[in-house]
């Protein structure tokens, strides 16, 4: 071979070496802090992305059609949120300007789960996207009948009544229920959503069947327990302890929500009995959000009981926030007479006063519980901001939560206080939503994770910038410090700058 026709050789091998290396990756994530918290990684590590999924995470050199040089930021798991009313394109957007990449529905859940999966589809969603099995709408549909298919808000519109509510007077009924729980948990739900806060008549043995179905079928349930106050009976801590006994008397997997809001000032004894069945085997999870004031229709059961203002802790008309205006007495009354689906932001706990903030930090940093928005949706003068809006008005409504809760609780948990590190608080946000869901949804071991194998779902933090800006005052203010969200491989949010042509968002389901 000549000298001529070797090197002749050589070139071509190296062009052809060079080609396919240029081509290994669609997005190569460069000099990033890489946190991963299932395997404890936190490193400076290079990830590289081909088509939606995560195929390298290493310290070499990465060569891809796009580069993003992430020297001085985080590179995390994109965030789950377990509780995530807003279930629309809109409110998934402003969530994706808070690291959020999966929006799930599990407290209230839907129905009828196929429609609403076809839905969401039809629609698309800017993330990934899923519910649970909407216990309180099956139970109207067993009570008042299928609803008419003229009325696509019924079953909502039901929801706002009481004839649902009642005790259930035969196990006929009960049957019923389950029947159609079950069905939708063969549609794919990702467990049972219970709302048992909005009807706390309804039979305990009902919810304990409903509990014994979720075992059957290896899902967790998911529940607003029965009552919030201070005061015996009817109690806080009675209400927790049914969610126990349930979960230890059948196997299920109960996952508790809103800890915070739902604990009152009652935490430290409610936490002693979690964290004790905990250790004896029951199958128990907790969330929480790091907000003092939380957010439902003014309507609620709740509010209607004996003593109500008294059970809650001496709260009066003024601690609800409605459109950002505090409410007196006769508003207050009046609201709930005439509209009570009015939703309502109630202040519970003054987080400026130390002993309070202690209160909520107990729930926040619960051992071993992650972190839920409860966000909803976007009004302006109590009307719903349509889908296609982009961005969010600066007058649109709803609870802060709804747009800050991740980046508050990074900066408050982490930059502020300190009293997490980064990788103990981004496996509260990724990991730990992914891990305690995947033993029903198989899905979830590819999510809350940056490893070879797992979704494309990466968000990418300048940890100096990371803030909430919503307030109470002003709620429609998105997130800072998020600098690029990844959703199926797909660049999202660059520089801040969410991309509304994107929805990249995929179903989440439990088959």
């Amino acid at each position: 071979m000549n000298v001529a026709f070797r090197t002749l050789i050589v070139a071509i091998v190296s062009f052809l070496s060079t080609a396919t290396l240029a081509d290994q990756y669609d997005i190569a994530i460069v000099n990033g802090r890489v946190i991963d918290p299932q395997s404890g990684t936190d490193a400076v590590l290079n990830v590289g992305i081909r088509g939606s999924e995560i195929v390298a995470v290493e310290a070499g050199p990465m060569a891809a059609t796009r580069t993003i040089d992430a020297k001085g930021k985080v590179v995390s798991p994109g965030f789950i949120d377990m509780h995530a009313h807003g279930q629309n394109i809109l409110s998934n957007r402003v969530q994706a300007l808070d690291g959020v990449t999966t929006a799930l529905e599990l407290e209230s859940g839907a129905w009828p789960i196929d429609e609403w999966y076809e839905g969401a589809a039809a629609e698309g969603r800017p993330i990934n996207y899923g519910a649970s099995v909407n216990w309180a709408y099956a139970r109207i549909d067993a009570l008042l009948g299928p609803a008419p298919s003229d009325k696509e808000d019924w079953l909502e519109d039901q929801f706002a009544g009481s004839a649902w509510q009642t005790m259930l007077t035969s196990e006929e009924q009960v049957d019923q229920v389950v029947a159609r729980v079950q069905q939708g948990l063969d549609q794919g739900g990702l467990g049972i959503g219970f709302l048992l806060g909005y009807a706390p008549d309804a039979g305990r043995k009902e919810y304990f069947r409903l509990t014994q179905l979720a075992a059957a079928n290896d899902v967790p349930t998911y529940t607003h327990a029965r009552f919030m106050s201070m005061l015996e009976p009817r109690s806080s801590f009675e209400a927790m302890a049914e969610i126990v006994s349930a979960a230890a008397g059948t196997g299920a997997h109960a996952h508790i929500v809103h800890l915070n809001s739902m604990s009152l000032r009652d935490i430290g004894v409610i936490g002693e009995m979690i964290s004790k069945a905990q250790a004896d085997g029951v199958r128990l999870t907790t969330e929480a959000y790091p907000y003092g004031a939380g957010a439902t229709h003014i309507g609620a059961a709740m509010f209607r009981q004996e003593n109500w203002q008294q059970r809650i802790g001496g709260i009066t008309a003024h601690n609800f926030d409605v459109n950002g205006e505090r409410l007196s007495e006769a508003e207050f009354h009046r609201l709930q007479a005439e509209a009570p689906d009015t939703g309502t932001v109630i202040h519970l706990l003054d987080t400026a006063v130390p002993a309070d903030q202690a209160l909520l930090d107990a729930a926040v940093l619960f051992p071993g519980g992650v972190i839920a928005s409860d966000g909803g949706g976007w009004m302006i003068d109590g009307e719903w901001v349509t889908d296609d809006t982009w961005p969010l008005p600066e007058n649109a409504w709803s609870h802060p939560r709804s747009a800050g809760t991740f980046a508050r609780f990074l900066h408050q948990y982490v930059t502020e206080t300190g009293k997490l590190t980064w990788l103990e608080a981004i496996e509260r946000v990724s990991y730990g939503p992914a891990a305690l869901m995947e033993a029903a949804v198989p899905q979830m071991k590819r999510k809350g994770r940056i490893q070879s194998g797992a979704d494309a779902d990466i968000v990418i933090i300048d940890p100096a910038e990371v803030k909430d800006n919503a307030n109470y005052a002003a709620p429609a203010r998105t997130s800072s410090g998020f600098e690029y969200v990844i959703v199926n491989g797909q660049v999202l949010v660059e520089g801040g700058v969410l991309d509304p042509g994107l929805l990249p968002g995929r179903a989440v389901r439990n088959q």
